[in-house]
């Protein structure tokens, strides 16, 4: 019989706050195995839809270009102090569990609310939309397209995995396999099978260039790392060998952003990469005709139906560990045992999924206003574990460090800056979605004040203790 993977929260309590992980991975991964789990994780269908909207958001094409390489210098910086957290507090709760044993468990409280309703959440209506806006060139579904079948695909895919549905590994590999190569491709077309001049003059953009927001998006191509970062305690040899993959693989991964970018503004131009809905498409309609609009339309459309569905998996997860720990969640907490999968964790998730659709939809801006609703809760967390490195070395001294940031403290505060950065950037820039996300983040603080002042909610708390 398959038993439910273990509470996160339970876990956090019975870690040693003061001592030792109790949990220890065993080293199993050659340098070489950790650079290409990296790589798959961090490229997926992001780079097929972002760098329109860094364009539309740069004033030039250098502007567009610095901007990708400023990304890759965040992301290493992010994945280095992850490292260090990954390997001196090994832990399956990642975040949640650096977030606890920093600032206690009202953040890791508001970190799960989080989870429940906002990041993976937005996740999956973003995923969704970027399939639609790929399947719409191969099949209209009327003016609303994308948002038709984004809504389908939240839908679809909830139904799938609450029947007990799953993809294999092999899928999600294979897929990933797919993106990498359909960005070679597109990289091709633009570098060698399209001139210069083949590209069509567009207007010129109406908006004036916000390089904050512009960086808001590159991180969303960038995502991933983080995830990245829990392979640091399972890597083989010297310690130096987790800082050689971390660097090795983001370094490819910003090479190839940056020639894809390259191959976009060759084809494109500048402008017409700003005002392109499938860029991948635009740029493969002019190189090989529209079987090559269609192809690599495809690839795109099914590498984020895998994603969407990989992140509809892990996220229903997250809310069943955390309505499993605090009461106002405990419903989410039931697992279904024939289906063997957490139903009414799925269905809330997919619920608020399918409403951040129609959002989506009344804005006309599908995938923007995703990253938008995101990005603020994104980079605040952000924030908040790059300052947790700090709270632990400071408070827990003696727990040993297999790894430890290199140059610190001058990297993790690179990475708390940025993050600060992009966390004003994704608030004072963005529009409607950014003041969603920061609501519902707000009612999740409203819901911690009201479980404290309930006779259940103190009884919680000291059972918790």
């Amino acid at each position: 019989m398959n038993r439910p993977e273990p509470r996160i929260g339970a876990l956090v309590r019975r870690a040693s706050w003061k001592g030792s992980p109790t949990v220890s991975p065993t080293p199993a991964l050659s340098t070489l195995d950790a650079i290409a789990l990296i790589v798959g994780i961090v490229i997926g269908a992001g780079i097929f839809v972002t760098p329109s909207l860094v364009a539309s958001h740069t004033g030039d094409a250098g502007t567009l270009l610095s901007a990708w390489l400023i990304g890759g210098v965040i992301a290493l910086a992010g994945a280095l102090c992850y490292a260090e957290l990954a390997t001196a507090y090994p832990h399956s709760g990642g975040d949640y569990h650096y977030l606890a044993r920093g600032f206690g468990r009202s953040i890791a409280f508001l970190f799960g609310w989080a989870r429940i309703t906002v990041i993976p959440t937005g996740s999956i209506a973003l995923l969704a939309f970027a399939f639609g806006d790929y399947a719409s060139q191969v099949v209209r579904l009327g003016p609303h397209s994308s948002a038709v079948w984004a809504a389908l695909v939240v839908t679809g895919l909830t139904g799938l995995n609450m029947a007990g549905v799953r993809h294999g590994s092999r899928t999600q590999n294979l897929f990933t396999l797919l993106e990498v190569i359909g960005l070679l491709v597109v990289i091709g077309a633009g570098l060698y099978f399209v001139a210069p001049a083949a590209a069509a003059p567009a207007p010129a953009a109406t908006q004036a260039p916000v390089f904050g927001l512009a960086m808001v998006f590159v991180m969303l191509a960038f995502g991933g790392w983080n995830e990245a970062s829990y392979l640091s305690a399972e890597v083989r040899g010297r310690r130096n060998n987790v800082a050689i993959a971390l660097i090795a693989s983001i370094a490819i991964i910003t090479l190839l952003y940056l020639l894809v970018n390259l191959a976009y503004l060759r084809g494109l131009g500048f402008a017409g990469m700003a005002q392109s809905s499938a860029v991948a498409a635009d740029l493969l309609r002019l190189a090989f005709g529209e079987a090559g609009a269609y192809v690599i339309a495809a690839v795109v459309a099914v590498a984020a139906l895998t994603s969407a569905n990989a992140t509809i998996l892990l996220g229903a997860r997250t809310s069943y560990a955390v309505g499993r720990d605090f009461p106002p969640f405990a419903g989410l907490g039931h697992w279904h045992p024939e289906n063997n999968s957490p139903t009414l964790a799925l269905a809330v998730q997919g619920a608020i999924a399918l409403a951040l659709v129609f959002v989506g939809a009344m804005t006309r801006k599908g995938v923007e206003t995703m990253i938008e609703f995101t990005a603020p809760v994104f980079w605040f967390f952000f924030l908040l574990a790059g300052l947790s490195l700090f709270l632990l070395r400071w408070r827990e001294p003696h727990v040993h460090r297999p790894f430890r940031v290199p140059l610190y403290p001058l990297t993790p505060l690179v990475f708390c800056a940025s993050s600060a950065y992009l966390f004003y950037s994704s608030v004072r820039y963005a529009g409607i979605g950014s003041l969603l996300g920061l609501g519902v983040l707000g009612v999740g603080a409203l819901v911690l004040v009201v479980s404290r002042m309930t006779p259940g909610g103190s009884a919680a708390r000291r059972a918790a203790r």
